[in-house]
């Protein structure tokens, strides 16, 4: 998912989509201690997606913040 795509979203849609990605973080990690080595770049990408999300909502967390002010 591109940053562009992630900021189109609103505050619970991205709380969703953080779940979803850590939830197929946690099967992917026991498929692979499984012997199962077919997840190693789908994890690579899901731990990208998650770093993406919370960078987005941290900005937007930072920006009403400063809005307050």
């Amino acid at each position: 998912m591109k940053a562009e795509q992630i900021r189109g979203l609103d505050e619970a849609e991205l709380k969703k989509q953080l779940a979803e990605g850590n939830e197929n973080m946690f099967r992917l990690r026991f498929q692979m201690s499984m012997g199962q080595m077919e997840g190693i770049k789908k994890l690579r990408d899901l731990k990208k997606d998650r770093a993406r999300i919370l960078t987005v909502m941290r900005q937007s967390e930072l920006a009403a913040k400063k809005e307050g002010k």
